[in-house]
């Protein structure tokens, strides 16, 4: 019986191969999509879980709550490490402390790399099961060793064994190499960790940090068997309460298999952006197919009255209707294992694209049994959702009626297909509008005022000892090749500012010491090296030696200070008096989207970063040559590695960037499978109505009257999804731009824009078919009569 239904079946398509065409691209393009998108969901619910232990590990945040807000974060003090390891071993088999990571120098011989570094208690590899490929992770508890990635241990010895070779660590301190391991894949926490070196080593300043306020690093710990993060937390909460003063400091638990997808909580609400955007991105791709799956219902009842015939027969004969229905089920599942087998191509051919615009690393797992499984399930699936309304509704005739050439469809019998095409152009418009809109916010914050002059602006870290002590030196050498307008020191880069700190100042209200302002080391040069705008008061200056101890406020510190002329006042900072000096314009140096947040400059205190502005119309590559030369004159130990402000800023926008991108590319695609489809509907209506056609020719119907009469429909149907999918984007937009707080407008002619072009874009593809029908002869089309 199934071989007979599978011959039929065929024979349909090579009968078909108009409307078989139509029906295998589309569903092809639908199955490759939903088979990306489930391989990027896949790996995004599987982050970390390359960990063996990740069940029983957790991050410990800290929360602290003052009578205005409550703010969680994952940076603690050493003393709060100190104290899971000495008191509550019941309830952890493994507590670790680790640094956050930086770009450290390793050297061999004259070979100079930069890796990515963290310091870590030994604990920290063998909680996160780093798979070691020599040597031992617990080497690390020798102050002097490391462990490295198999990509590092390439990079520098090359072939030979790495094992106990001698390493010169940030150019100061002889280390050796303890063990290599496997380089942990990109879904993964530490994906791009090469180094893991003693906590114990000397240059470590955090492991002797006493202060419970000093917060500095990253804590982990692995539960016991039987240990619930619940009765943990329930433990460990108050531990670091009577150590810290003005606020109130309470440990929380965060299970590292949430973390990737909530890694930020404010006023004790997750933040969990990342498993939002999971389920969009999974909703978009069932909806992409659900269109695939909307052409193939709507081909075939169209295509009714081509196979009333063969039921009304097939029934006389006595099939039952059972029968007809799983012989057109089969047809459809045929159809749609053609257009899966298809699917996989396609998906091969699209993924180093997919890879790239979606920041992934994911293949076909085609050595799986599981993959197959999945893929059978979800073809078998998809052909019973495409074909279940038309073989019910092809099953339903009537054979008496059919056989005696009285069967007609009629007008009811094209609403439901009316409605599915009313839902794919509403779908397909709505993501257009998300993608034009998603396009107009990235664009708004780009266009946001920076309050400064990032053009030409160059950073380099301070990161050994010798071009610390030859800073002066190298600004002089440079400033002396005329390509350089000024170079200025700061202990952080005008695209992050990351140190934030409490000040306080005269007739400060106590519950204002929670309010935290980005400090920033700055020399004297630093703002006309940037080129930020004093509004009042004056810049720093070599004129004035007491600039060590005078400070700076930007625009939001100062309202934020509510002192209305706050030029000579003195605030303190950790203590240290400063006098207010000036008050720059606010810029933009933290998140594009956020809101400006108060920052205080200090002339004094240590500055590890050198920013250097190229003068107007002087080559990049020109400029580049000469500090390369001068870095490796002045810091030998280290390869010359530098930023760009702008690429450094332009690097805000990529998560934004790859959902507009996304978002685009799903769009696209919606509208190529739902244009198809109409496409097809438009062929097989002016075909059924060639001879209405005729007649009306041969009575003088001009050609624009006929293709207005063969448009109408659609273009009705397209305004009905006008109307449907315009609220519903706006009420889908405007809820996502409120995560935004710097934002752009929903205006009307966006709705408006989109609106009209799928409309046109409907009359577009229906014409081709409507103005071939209407071109014909009419002789042709009358002479059957």
């Amino acid at each position: 019986m199934l071989r007979n239904y599978c011959k039929i079946a065929l024979r349909n398509l090579s009968r078909n191969r108009f409307q078989a065409a139509i029906n295998i691209t589309g569903l092809a393009l639908g199955i490759a999509v939903a088979l990306l998108i489930g391989l990027w969901i896949l790996d995004e619910v599987s982050f970390d879980r390359y960990h063996t232990n990740h069940r029983r590990i957790a991050e410990v945040l800290l929360t602290q709550t003052d009578k205005h807000h409550a703010y969680t974060g994952p940076t603690v003090a050493t003393p709060h490490g100190v104290a899971l390891h000495q008191n509550y071993g019941e309830l952890f088999e493994r507590v670790g402390m680790i640094s956050y990571p930086w770009d450290a120098i390793l050297t061999v011989g004259d070979k100079h790399l930069q890796a990515s570094t963290v310091c870590a208690e030994h604990e920290i590899p063998e909680m996160f099961t780093f798979r070691m490929i020599r040597g031992s992770a617990a080497s690390i508890a020798d102050p002097y060793t490391l462990i490295i990635a198999q990509s590092m241990a390439k990079a520098l010895f090359g072939n030979a064994d790495p094992m106990g070779r001698n390493i010169v660590f940030n150019g100061r301190t002889a280390v050796r190499v303890g063990g290599v391991f496997d380089d942990p894949p990109r879904n993964t926490t530490f994906s791009n960790l090469k180094v893991l070196i003693s906590w114990k080593i000397p240059d470590n300043g955090l492991q002797n940090v006493t202060a419970w306020n000093d917060h500095g690093i990253q804590l982990f710990v692995q539960l016991r068997p039987g240990v619930t993060f619940a009765q943990a937390e329930a433990r460990i909460k108050g531990v670091p309460t009577p150590f810290v003063q003005d606020v109130k400091e309470e440990s929380y638990l965060q299970p590292l298999d949430k973390l990737h997808f909530c890694n930020e909580i404010i006023d004790g609400d997750p933040q969990d952006k990342a498993l939002t955007m999971v389920w969009i991105v999974g909703l978009i791709g069932c909806f992409i197919l659900l269109l695939a799956c909307i052409n193939f219902m709507n081909l075939s009842t169209a295509r009714s009255e081509r196979r009333a015939r063969e039921v009304g027969i097939r029934k006389t004969v006595g099939t039952t209707r059972s029968q007809l229905v799983a012989q057109f089920l089969v047809e459809s599942v045929l159809v749609t294992a053609i257009a899966a087998a298809l699917s996989l191509g396609l998906a091969q051919l699209a993924l180093p694209s997919f890879n790239d615009l979606a920041d992934k690393d994911v293949a076909l797992p085609l050595t799986q049994p599981s993959f197959w499984l999945a893929w059978l399930a979800v073809t078998l699936l998809v052909g019973l959702v495409a074909g279940s309304y038309p073989a019910f509704y092809l099953s339903g005739f009537k054979p008496i009626r059919v056989l005696k050439g009285v069967f007609a469809a009629g007008k009811g019998a094209a609403r439901p297909r009316e409605v599915l095409v009313v839902f794919q152009f509403a779908v397909t418009l709505v993501l257009v509008i998300a993608t034009i809109i998603a396009f107009r916010q990235i664009g708004h914050a780009k266009d946001r005022p920076l309050g400064y002059n990032q053009s030409g602006l160059v950073t380099v870290n301070i990161n050994t000892q010798d071009l610390d002590k030859h800073y002066d030196a190298l600004r002089t050498d440079l400033l002396k090749t005329g390509l350089f307008e000024n170079i200025a020191r700061a202990s952080q880069s005008t695209s992050q500012f990351g140190n934030n700190n409490s000040v306080e100042w005269p007739g400060m209200d106590p519950s204002q010491l929670s309010i935290y302002f980005r400090n920033v080391n700055v020399s004297r040069e630093f703002g006309t090296t940037i080129g930020w705008r004093i509004l009042s008061g004056r810049d720093f200056s070599n004129a004035f030696a007491g600039d060590s101890s005078a400070v700076i406020l930007n625009r939001t510190a100062a309202r934020i200070i509510g002192n209305q002329h706050p030029v000579g006042m003195v605030v303190k900072f950790f203590g240290k008096p400063y006098t207010v000096i000036g008050i720059a314009e606010d810029m933009l140096t933290n998140e594009p989207f956020s809101p400006i947040e108060p920052a205080i400059f200090l002339g004094d205190g240590y500055k590890g970063i050198i920013t250097l502005r190229i003068k107007t119309g002087v080559p990049i590559h020109q400029a580049v040559d000469a500090m390369s030369k001068a870095f490796r004159l002045y810091n030998p130990a280290s390869p010359f590695i530098y930023t760009f402000n702008d690429d450094a800023f332009a690097r805000k926008f990529t998560a934004e960037e790859r959902v507009e991108k996304l978002a685009g590319v799903f769009a696209l695609l919606a509208i190529v499978i739902s244009c198809l489809g109409l496409f097809g509907l438009a062929s097989f209506m002016a075909e059924q109505r060639t001879k209405e056609i005729g007649v009306r020719k041969v009575l003088g119907a001009g050609l624009f009257s006929l293709w207005g009469l063969l448009s109408k429909d659609f273009a009705r149907l397209a305004a009905i999804a006008l109307a449907i999918a315009i609220p519903a984007s706006w009420w889908l937009m405007h809820g996502w731009l409120q995560q935004y707080p710097y934002r752009t407008a929903l205006s009307w002619w966006i709705f408006a824009a989109a609106g009209s072009g799928m409309v046109l874009l409907a009359l577009a593809t229906v014409s081709y078919q409507c103005l071939h029908a209407a071109l014909r002869n009419p002789i042709d089309s009358l002479r059957s009569e």
